[in-house]
């Protein structure tokens, strides 16, 4: 039954976040600043994951790749398949969730535990409205920004690995990029970036929203919408996938 509850719960919160937000000049301000906080300040920390991310792969493709058969132009298709449909759009947004989440989370508990929340509900300001859906607009908007600009960084990584290794030449590499591209496959991710931003900025602001006590209870917040997010984001990437691609 707390199951039931707690959705329900979310469930009328997401209807006082997806009003009609009462001042536009306020809200195109906030806007501004949820696209810094939630992007610009990501920039440094999916460059570093990607770079190394797109070089493991490709090292590792060209590692499994013993059978003489199989032409080394399958390195780059094969790193870029995988940059493109899983490693980019789904670990990028899990390191997202454990930073964006935990931000947002703790930025709202503490904003509900100083009653700060209960000042704007005085002033007759819709809170949930005013406080999470320019992240949510600034999130949908920005995470697939971040994700195409990961996919492009991956396969960046893999080129370098062609140029200071032995493991494959750079042609071999930029060949295997070139070969049976499917656009459908960028699609496909950034509509699971989109429903990943979601979750995350949701269920995050959610887990700040409701909370009760102090300091400590902000922290367990932050916690749980890192957990949940990423379990969200897990079951979500398996159902997009199932009706995606099968």
């Amino acid at each position: 039954m707390k199951l039931f509850y707690r959705i329900g719960q979310y469930l009328i919160l997401m209807k006082q976040v997806l009003a009609k937000p009462e001042k536009r000049s306020v809200f195109f301000r906030q806007l501004m600043t949820e696209f810094n906080a939630i992007g610009v300040d990501s920039f440094g920390i999916v460059v570093i994951i990607s770079i190394f991310m797109g070089a493991v792969v490709s090292i590792l493709v060209a590692y499994n790749l013993e059978n003489p058969l199989i032409p080394k132009t399958m390195i780059g298709y094969t790193s870029r398949e995988m940059a493109i449909l899983e490693f980019s759009p789904t670990m990028i947004s899990l390191i997202l969730a454990g930073k964006v989440g935990s931000s947002i989370a703790s930025q709202i508990g503490t904003m509900r535990v100083t009653e700060q929340i209960d000042a704007l509900e005085i002033m007759g300001i819709n809170p949930a409205n005013f406080l999470i859906f320019p992240k949510l607009i600034a999130a949908i908007f920005i995470h697939p920004a971040l994700i195409v600009f990961s996919m492009a960084v991956s396969i960046f990584g893999g080129y370098m690995v062609g140029i200071f290794t032995n493991l494959f030449t750079v042609s071999e590499y930029i060949s295997g990029l070139r070969s049976w591209f499917d656009p459908f496959s960028i699609f496909y991710a950034l509509i699971k970036t989109v429903v990943f931003a979601i979750i995350i900025v949701t269920i995050a602001g959610y887990q700040g929203y409701i909370i009760k006590g102090g300091s400590i209870d902000v922290g367990r917040a932050s916690t749980k919408a890192v957990v949940y997010a990423s379990i969200l984001i897990i079951i979500f990437n398996l159902i997009l996938t199932q009706l995606l691609l099968i």
